[in-house]
């Protein structure tokens, strides 16, 4: 099994996620989205918790388990908390300014 896949995916407060046997979606403050599960991969609710782990017999399927539960956990944190990226510029001859919801550079 995938060391990354071992680790099971903490659901937050307010965070909803409906399973089927094609695809996984995910509801929450900020927004809902869905991902396709690859059959090799199942997906399974346990004590609000989710956990991925490979079906037996199926070819990349211990590496798609790990892809599988990084792309929920990604999409679990963007439900909820949202992302951020923040920008720092260091050095000579840089000149910015925010206009608006814009960046000049």
């Amino acid at each position: 099994m995938s060391r990354v896949a071992k680790n099971p995916i903490v659901l937050p407060q307010g965070v909803d996620v409906v399973l089927s046997s094609e695809s996984i979606s995910v509801k929450g403050p900020l927004g809902a989205v869905s991902f396709p599960v690859n059959p090799a991969v199942s997906v399974e609710k346990v004590n609000g918790s989710l956990v991925c782990s490979a079906v037996d017999g199926a070819d990349n399927a211990n590496a798609l388990s790990g892809t599988v539960r990084a792309i929920v956990a990604n999409m679990v944190t963007g439900v909820s908390k949202g992302f951020e990226r923040k920008l720092n510029l260091v050095g000579v001859g840089y000149r910015a300014q925010v206009q608006g919801d814009s960046l000049n550079l």
